[in-house]
């Protein structure tokens, strides 16, 4: 190894290095923020300049805690007070581990730039899990590269310029030499201060915890934490955030009288008749945001919608305009089919707490003689599904290995959803009555492809994925009318509803509120029931609300409501960034986890312009009371495995 001569080599040059390189690094942050809001700035429209501006500057101190967690080895090969920092290997090792660190941290803030749009949230830890288990990422990377090649070659242009930029310093001596840069104990002194001096910009101040996700809500409003935020800061945050802290807002009676969500018996019934064991089907499809549905948006000038099928089908239907409970599909199945909804940082099927006993649909009605399946064209392993479908007690699981025909595979996700729907209708024919069917379709996941035979077929629309929602449609349309001349078919009940919501066009699904906007829809062929007034439908409620409809009697865990029973105070929670938010009618409360952060009434207010938490006191200090009841519970049941009832436990 070469040695740069002791008598030549001055200390403070390193210090020189470590902050220039540190600021060129900070800059490109910083860039990659301001490219993150001008790359989605249809979903921050809604913030003036001035707002624009606060959020650049605030957010700066996100930005150095996250450069400094990356830098941190970096930091401390190159100013550690050894000799072996005088060798250019060292030196080298060291600038290997700056460019390493800072080059992934850009590439996660540009891969934000895209995934923002599905999620609304930035990434966080459990992307390695999805990427690595759950999803085919070499299959997909071609079709990602032709779709968003123009945000990898401004990352390939920042990295470069990275690069270059910070190898314009060197590790150049001085001439002239001070012998108290070379003392050991300066050396040492300099070094503790650096150091303290991490640990205060990681912390993000001297306040008494550090910053967090949930730091985030103090710059902005909730909705806007994404771009406070930058996705480095976010992924190292949540690594390990996998474990719940258990709540205490009230005590565990006062808990149970606001909120409890074990039910034993139905207000709507002085008594119950005879357990109803028709068929229920659950069908839910990918991405099917409210926005895309014509009956949801008929007063909008001249928005057709996307799903005329499904439109002719609400008429006959009893249809809620529902809200999603998470925004990610290994969210959505928990909320659907266990009434589990997602508010923890990582999804329950990843979590510490995925081993829980819980209910579900398919585990209760099991007991009750039904056959259960769920169904997913996927790749089998795809997302964990059928990992849950087995803890959740699905007797079988269909996917793509099951189907063996891959005649009909669209080369990147599974079968496609006409042939699949197909199948699934076959095999309900052969499968033993009662049954309990959940299909869960794929086609209208991004790249969005469709049949060849289709081409051309289908209208598209402001978003690309709107062609593949009247694919999915037709699809389904196909499926209904296949089933409704099978034997089982008027004895069934279907249930339809979407995992998540997809990208957004309009404004107002833009919002906190209208991103989680699904329907929820249960139809029985047959019979036109009208739709409960005042109810707010979610994901969770449905697994309350068809062991209602078959007049099931048994105790169980549910965080929804039964939609047809006569109680008033039905809601929907959900969850990002540390962020919580119920919405009641026609009001939605975030919350922080320790105070209301805003109220809106979003049906006067649809962009979530005029906070009304200091004027609507009464009823935002009512929503918090009842947020807080569900979190406590949710948080406690969860750590302490408590998802299903106890023996003797009532909701009395």
């Amino acid at each position: 190894m070469q040695k740069v001569p002791f008598e030549k080599n001055l200390e403070l040059n390193y210090y020189r290095v470590i902050i220039y390189r540190l600021g060129i690094a900070l800059l490109l942050f910083w860039f990659s923020r301001l490219f993150f809001y001008l790359f989605n700035l249809n979903y921050f429209s809604h913030l003036p300049l001035a707002e624009v501006v606060r959020i650049l500057i605030f957010g700066l101190r996100f930005d150095i805690s996250a450069l400094l967690m990356l830098n941190a080895p970096f930091i401390i090969l190159m100013a550690l007070p050894i000799p072996l920092r005088r060798y250019k290997v060292w030196r080298g090792v060291a600038g290997f581990v700056f460019y390493l660190a800072n080059i992934l941290g850009l590439m996660v803030n540009f891969m934000d730039l895209v995934y923002f749009r599905f999620t609304q949230k930035r990434m966080t830890g459990d992307i390695f899990s999805y990427a690595s288990e759950d999803v085919d990422v070499v299959g997909l990377m071609p079709q990602f590269i032709k779709d968003y090649w123009p945000y990898q070659l401004t990352f390939i242009l920042f990295a470069v310029l990275l690069v270059i930029l910070c190898r314009r310093v060197k590790y150049r001596p001085r001439k002239k030499q001070f012998k108290k840069y070379t003392n050991l104990g300066y050396q040492v002194f300099a070094f503790l201060i650096l150091m303290a001096a991490i640990i205060v910009g990681i912390r993000g101040g001297f306040q008494l915890k550090p910053i967090n996700i949930i730091t985030a809500g103090k710059v902005s409003d909730a909705q806007n934490s994404a771009f406070v935020l930058n996705t480095p800061f976010t992924i190292i945050k949540t690594l390990k955030m996998d474990l719940l802290k258990k709540k205490n807002y009230f005590s565990e009676a006062e808990c149970n009288e606001i909120f409890n969500p074990v039910f034993n018996e139905y207000p709507a019934t002085a008594e119950k008749e005879a357990f109803n064991s028709k068929n229920v089907v659950v069908l839910i499809i990918e991405s099917l945001s409210s926005e895309h549905i014509g009956v949801f948006n008929r007063n909008k000038n001249d928005y057709p919608g996307f799903t005329p099928f499904l439109d002719s089908l609400i008429d006959h239907a009893v249809t809620f305009q529902g809200y999603a409970n998470g925004k990610q599909s290994i969210e959505g199945i928990p909320s659907i089919v266990s009434s589990l909804p997602g508010l923890m940082d990582w999804p329950y099927i990843n979590s510490a707490y995925a081993g829980n006993k819980i209910n579900s649909l398919a585990n209760l009605l099991n007991e009750k003689g039904y056959t259960t399946a769920f169904y997913h064209g996927g790749t089998n392993g795809t997302m964990d599904f059928d990992g849950f479908a087995n803890i959740a007690g699905f007797q079988k699981y269909y996917g793509r290995s099951e189907y063996n025909n891959d005649k009909d595979y669209d080369g990147n996700w599974g079968i496609f959803d006409e042939p699949f729907y197909n199948y699934f209708a076959g095999n309900l024919t052969k499968t033993p009555e009662p049954f309990f069917a959940t299909f869960f379709s794929l086609s209208s996941h991004h790249p969005y492809t469709i049949p060849e035979k289709y081409k051309g077929k289908f209208r598209g629309g402001n978003l690309e994925i709107q062609k593949a929602i009247m694919y999915a449609d037709y699809s389904l349309g196909k499926f209904f009318e296949k089933a409704s001349k099978l034997p089982w078919y008027n004895e069934t009940i279907f249930i339809i509803t979407a995992d998540h919501t997809s990208e957004s066009f309009l404004d107002e699904y833009k919002t906190r509120v209208g991103m989680y906007q699904v329907p929820v829809i249960f139809f029985i062929p047959g019979l036109d029931l009208d739709t409960p007034t005042g109810k707010t439908a979610a994901q969770v409620d449905i697994m309350p609300s068809v062991l209602g409809l078959l007049n099931y009697k048994k105790t169980f865990v549910a965080f929804g409501n039964d939609l047809f029973c006569n109680d008033p105070n039905s809601f929907a929670v959900n969850y990002t960034g540390g962020s919580y938010q119920i919405i009641q009618q026609n009001f939605a409360l975030h919350f922080d986890g320790e105070k209301a952060t805003a109220l809106y009434n979003f049906k006067d207010d649809p962009l979530l312009q005029h906070n009304l938490k200091n004027i609507q006191i009464e009823k935002a200090e009512q929503m918090e009371k009842m947020l807080k009841a569900y979190i406590q519970q949710y948080n406690n049941r969860m750590i302490d495995n408590k998802l299903v009832p106890a023996d003797g436990e009532s909701s009395k």
